[in-house]
């Protein structure tokens, strides 16, 4: 037919196509018998058999080719659900094979931590074990030098206010302080002048060295005894006036 012809007319499916070739078959074998000269009934019969041959010849076409879509359409299922179970066993898979590599870091970590505590229980008890070192004995404070004991005598009295005039920085020598006590009393600690002009003026001289009260009171040393008649007050007041007005006992060869 024309391509002219046949433009607007739908297409045929492969199934329509062998149903139209087995109708135009039958078709044919209809126009044989019934042009054939001196056809009876017996024609009549290989007719109407040419005929229903032709019919399931034409249906088991069409079966055929339906059967082959559903075997197709069937395969392709078939595949896949097969890719779906593959997938399906490959996560199944790799979510065991972590659960499994956790599993092992975890038991790894524990036996870890375990050993750690281990070895350092061990470490306490070998601390425990040493025993700890004696505190040293505190140092005990140094003892205070013992007091200097001085003889009661005119040396001891002599030494003892040098002793304390090196400490308050007054001059005098023991040749110096001596010499002067035996020219005013002998080395008597309680003489008395109640004859010269301060026993006259109602303050007689006192003591080794001959002090008035009112002297003795300015110079006193602290540290002393506040008695005039004390020995090593009576020296250390007198040393610390000749040292204000002389310069020091040592200086002094008469009355004072």
């Amino acid at each position: 037919m024309p391509k002219h012809l046949t433009s607007g007319l739908p297409r045929l499916s492969r199934t329509h196509k062998l149903s139209v070739a087995g109708v135009a078959t039958a078709g044919a074998a209809a126009l044989v018998f019934s042009i054939v000269p001196g056809a009876g009934a017996d024609q009549g019969k290989s007719q109407a058999a040419a005929v229903e041959n032709v019919k399931p010849v034409a249906f088991s076409a069409v079966d055929t080719a339906a059967k082959t879509q559903q075997a197709t359409i069937t395969q392709q299922a078939n595949n896949s659900a097969a890719k779906g179970r593959a997938e399906a066993a490959a996560k199944k898979a790799a979510a065991e094979k972590a659960a499994k590599a956790k599993a092992a870091a975890a038991a790894k970590a524990k036996a870890e931590k375990a050993r750690a505590a281990k070895a350092a229980a061990s470490r306490s008890q070998v601390r425990t074990a040493i025993p700890a070192a004696a505190p040293k004995p505190a140092a005990k404070p140094a003892a205070k030098p013992a007091a200097k004991v001085y003889p009661d005598n005119l040396d001891g009295w002599i030494r003892e206010s040098l002793d304390i005039m090196a400490k308050k920085g007054i001059p005098g020598s023991y040749e110096g302080i001596h010499r002067n006590i035996m020219r005013e009393s002998s080395g008597n600690p309680m003489a008395i002048n109640n004859w010269d002009i301060n026993a006259i003026n109602g303050t007689p001289s006192k003591g080794l060295l001959q002090v008035i009260q009112p002297t003795f009171n300015t110079y006193h040393v602290e540290g002393t005894s506040w008695n005039l008649y004390d020995p090593v007050a009576n020296i250390t007041a007198a040393c610390n006036y000749a040292a204000d007005r002389y310069g020091s006992m040592d200086n002094v060869n008469s009355a004072y």
